[in-house]
């Protein structure tokens, strides 16, 4: 009999899966450049207010047990958040606050997920969307975003999904249909059309809607972003968002699950999280602190992402201007985010999988990436564009040239 559970097995991340590798490398003096983890604190500075918010909230010895589900102050703030920039309305009751979406992921597929239930996930997907349903011994039934001149998602293929799953009686194993906008690891941002859309088939057929908004403010190049509960309002949805990629404050690892809905599903599975909050018993105390201070000093915030935003803009557009060289792999311009995800011609680099493709890279060049198909879009590798412009031609040229090397093997 195996000591560990079976469930254990699906407890993986691809995001680091290459770091033993790379340690190795660099206690032998090599250099590597770290390409692979979507961390803005890394290169951006947390902004002074909300470190200043942070200590604040020490000094005054907020360092005891929270409220299970977070603070009062973190969740009026939330609130307040999205009636100023969505013109949506909730009560605070409807925030629950987490380590981070990671654990709002772990309490909605612990809640909701039996053996054998299904979810819908569109793919590309960030990769912890599969560990985690598969952890509860859930089965995903994968939408493919179209790969053309821009990753889009198919409505009509979305529907024919459903109702085979309906035709074969399975419709009412699907628990949730989760959406990532803007999307990691693509950099797609959903236009308004494609989330009504998406809105009117959870509808249709019964489904509660999650949408991932994690980088609702990072969005450039010409795009405009859409909360999904601008547009499911009457329709059961849960919007998961935190402080990590908007707030530059990955490390504080505060999260949090908006369910807006009255439905009895909605309050079931709000109550629910709450009782899985109360298992943990807190959030950090002075980190929520901080976070409620970050949300609502709205002057500051804005200064702050803008700056950041638009200099991610440049560092990801100068990413693409570098990778159009390279007739190895093909890209799509990103519109949110920070991720950059080439396609790559492994025929012509005699390589099996993109596996193969990262290893070496790291390997070769010290330039670490992650595989698509961590993301379930093989034959591809995704770059983090955080690092400044210097360490972006480096990297990417060092990329360049791996390719026209193995190309002429």
């Amino acid at each position: 009999m195996a000591f560990l559970s079976e469930r254990s097995k699906f407890v993986y991340n691809a995001l680091l899966e290459e770091d033993e590798i790379a340690d190795r490398l660099i206690d032998k003096g090599v250099r590597v450049v770290k390409l692979n983890r979507g961390d803005p604190a890394v290169y951006f500075k947390t902004p002074k207010y909300i470190i200043d918010a942070y200590v604040k909230a020490l000094r005054e010895s907020k360092t005891y047990y929270s409220k299970a589900q977070g603070s009062a102050e973190l969740a009026h703030a939330v609130q307040k958040r999205y009636q100023s920039m969505y013109r949506v309305d909730f009560h605070d009751d409807s925030v629950i606050a987490t380590e981070g979406l990671s654990e709002a992921l772990l309490f909605i597929n612990s809640a909701l997920i039996n053996r054998g239930d299904i979810a819908v996930i569109f793919k590309p997907y960030y990769n912890q969307y599969m560990t985690q349903l598969k952890i509860e011994g859930g089965i995903p039934s994968m939408a493919d975003y179209k790969e053309s001149k821009k990753w889009d998602m198919d409505p009509d293929a979305v529907r024919k999904m459903l109702a085979k799953l309906k035709l074969d009686r399975k419709l009412n194993r699907v628990k949730y249909m989760l959406i990532t906008n803007p999307n990691n690891p693509t950099g797609t941002v959903l236009g308004r059309r494609a989330l009504k859309e998406i809105v009117e088939i959870a509808k249709d057929f019964g489904i509660m809607l999650i949408s991932d908004e994690i980088y609702d403010e990072i969005v450039y190049n010409g795009a405009e972003f859409t909360s999904l509960a601008k547009l499911a309002i009457g329709v059961p949805h849960v919007i998961l968002n935190g402080m990590s990629k908007d707030y530059d404050s990955t490390g504080f690892r505060i999260g949090f699950a908006i369910i807006p809905e009255s439905d009895r599903n909605s309050h079931s599975l709000r109550s629910k999280l709450v009782d899985y909050a109360r298992v943990r018993l807190s959030l950090n105390t002075p980190a929520m602190y901080a976070a409620a201070e970050a949300i609502g000093n709205i002057k500051e915030h804005k200064k702050a992402i803008t700056q950041m935003t638009g200099e991610i803009e440049k560092r990801v557009n100068h990413s693409m201007k570098i990778l159009e060289g390279n007739s190895f792999v093909k890209t799509i311009m990103p519109n949110g985010a920070f991720y950059i995800l080439p396609r790559i011609d492994l025929k012509a680099l005699r390589m099996k999988n993109d596996s193969e493709f990262v290893q070496k890279l790291l390997l070769e060049e010290g330039i670490q990436v992650t595989r698509g198909s961590g993301f379930g879009a093989e034959s591809h590798f995704r770059i983090v564009s955080l690092a400044p412009k210097g360490i972006l031609d480096y990297s990417i040229n060092k990329i360049n040239d791996f390719c026209i090397r193995h190309a002429r093997k």
